[in-house]
């Protein structure tokens, strides 16, 4: 009865502003309660396992779990094309069926032919004896044997192997199922042998996914970027996806941090640490008092690139008092700086991304994701119908504006970028009257130069979902195969997950790849160069200048 009460019905205008207080701490209350409950069960599950007995068991309920996705919304604005698919399928050969002459009438007139594509699979072994010749020379006393075709090494030929990767990091098959399936087709490989296929020997691969990353920062000056877990030998580390329209990267680091994210940008490479100008900006932003600010340069060498231990050395000595926290700023400063500023390797210009802090002052620009910021107000449950009714307005108005950067995006235009600056300004500065949603609202009022990066750069997106959907598939890996057991196991999972996102978006087969670098033919480009052909093509960043 109390949940479905409007204040509105409240003529006095005080009174109503004393319920509208009291409904509101109500909702802050009811929060507040069920998350000390959940903090409570967590604590008293933890203190039965400390006394050698078990937790509360995890039971889902019936009931389907709240949903924080806003897929649905975002997929309205997103056009569906109906393609045939029959026009891709490739004919390798063509019969011809005869109807029975005996069946026909003598007045029966040849009409000429109806074409059925009917597609099949064959798979057969293919084992191979090579006889290899061999000589012995008794005066240079060596043997001579005549060498493997390319690509054969081992007890297992080059379709095998690019087979055993397209499954394993394509077809997210687990190494358990891929053997059952090679050895029902007639091949005999123990799962020693399968692990070793995985992950051995792939330097070229690893070479190709370093050429992919730097194509990938070159053909646009603005990147995805997003994280999620990963397990190593039983250590929780993180997976950074790190994408545009043309690829997607991945790189395994132990934790998620400022540091990290700049090896990321970096290709995976340690950062170096310089001392200038803009290096004392950066400080000021990431929180360090002048006092440290003004001795750095007297310290350091201007503009002039130190590696981690170099950097380590000077502070010790000089500013042994400087506090841990601090000398991390310090560090990402310094780091930020030599990054943004050196011109060897691509540098981003702009982040796409969430409003995890680690992602700030990375780049010159951020902008922020308009589905990851909605996600903030799908965690509110209010209990009353009157906040309902201001929960479900405010998203229909969020919803419009954001379609309304959608067309803008397809046509920039100066009046309507003002226009969408005030909707903005009114739709997160106007107060409703439900405090939870209202301090949303202010919350993502002060991200609004990231959230509207897109009147000044129309060409990028307004939702990170190109790299969240890079995370989503290494969920998928992490599910099939828990976790990689060694660093050149979880260097293997980055790479071929690299070449198959790559491949994928630039509509390259991905078994034809890995054969074809597994032979050494190299009949086909490098996806790299496909990267820098069709970043020339499409124009990424084009109008980076310009602006609306």
């Amino acid at each position: 009865m109390l949940e479905g009460f409007d204040p509105k019905a409240i003529e006095n205008e005080s009174l109503r502003q004393v319920v509208i207080y009291l409904m509101n701490q109500v909702e802050i209350l009811s929060a507040k309660v069920a998350e000390l409950s959940e903090e409570n069960q967590r604590l008293r599950d933890e203190n039965n396992r400390l006394k050698g007995e078990q937790g509360k068991p995890k039971i889902t309920a019936n009931k389907p779990r709240a949903d924080l996705s806003s897929e649905k919304e975002r997929r309205q604005s997103k056009p569906r094309n109906m393609r045939s698919k029959q026009a891709k399928i490739p004919i390798d050969r063509e019969v011809v069926l005869t109807v029975d002459r005996e069946h026909l009438p003598a007045d029966a007139v040849f009409k000429g032919y109806e074409d059925v594509v009917v597609q099949d699979l064959e798979i057969r072994t293919d084992n191979v004896q090579f006889r290899k010749e061999k000589y012995y020379s008794k005066s240079q006393k060596q043997t001579y044997l005549a060498a493997l075709p390319a690509g054969y090494h081992g007890q297992f030929g080059p379709k095998v192997r690019a087979w055993v990767l397209a499954m394993c990091y394509g077809g997210q098959m687990s190494e358990p199922k891929i053997l059952e399936f090679l050895q029902t087709a007639g091949l005999q490989m123990s799962a020693g042998q399968l692990s070793c296929m995985l992950i051995k020997d792939q330097e070229v691969f690893h070479e190709e996914r370093a050429a992919i990353v730097q194509a990938g920062l070159s053909s646009s000056p603005w990147q995805h970027l997003d994280s999620t877990g990963t397990r190593v030998n039983g250590h929780n580390q993180h997976a950074h996806v790190l994408c545009n329209q043309l690829y997607t990267a991945y790189c395994t680091l132990p934790s998620k941090d400022r540091m990290s994210m700049l090896r990321v940008l970096q290709g995976g490479t340690d950062p170096v640490f310089r001392c200038n100008d803009l290096a004392a900006q950066l400080m000021g932003q990431l929180g360090v008092t002048d006092k440290w600010t003004s001795s750095l340069p007297t310290l350091l060498p201007h503009d002039q690139d130190l590696t981690e231990n170099e950097l380590d050395e000077v502070l010790d000595k000089h500013l042994p008092k400087l506090g841990i926290n601090l000398r991390k700023r310090v560090k990402e400063a310094l780091a930020i700086a030599a990054y943004r500023t050196q011109t060897t390797y691509p540098t981003v210009r702009l982040l796409l991304c969430d409003d995890a802090p680690q992602f700030n002052w990375l780049t010159e620009e951020l902008a922020l994701c308009w589905i990851h910021e909605y996600r903030h107000y799908k965690k509110l449950i209010p209990r009353f119908a009157h906040h309902c009714s201001l929960l479900q307005d405010f998203a229909k108005e969020f919803w419009k504006l954001y379609h309304d950067c959608l067309a803008y995006r397809e046509h920039p235009d100066a009046e309507q970028a003002v226009a969408l600056e005030a909707a903005f300004d009114q739709l997160f500065g106007e107060k409703s009257g439900y405090q939870a949603l209202d301090e949303c609202k202010k919350r993502t009022l002060e991200k609004r130069e990231a959230l509207l990066m897109v009147l000044s750069h129309p060409e990028i997106l307004l939702h990170n979902n190109p790299a969240e959907l890079g995370a989503r598939q290494r969920v998928r890996k992490r599910d099939v195969s828990l976790q990689a057991r060694t660093p050149e196991g979880i260097e293997a999972w980055d790479t071929f997950q690299t070449l198959v996102a790559t491949a994928k978006k630039l509509g390259v087969n991905l078994f034809h790849y890995v054969l074809d670098r597994i032979l050494g033919a190299h009949a086909l480009p490098s996806l790299a160069t496909l990267i820098g052909e069709q970043a020339q093509l499409l124009a990424l960043g084009s109008s980076w200048q310009q602006g609306p």
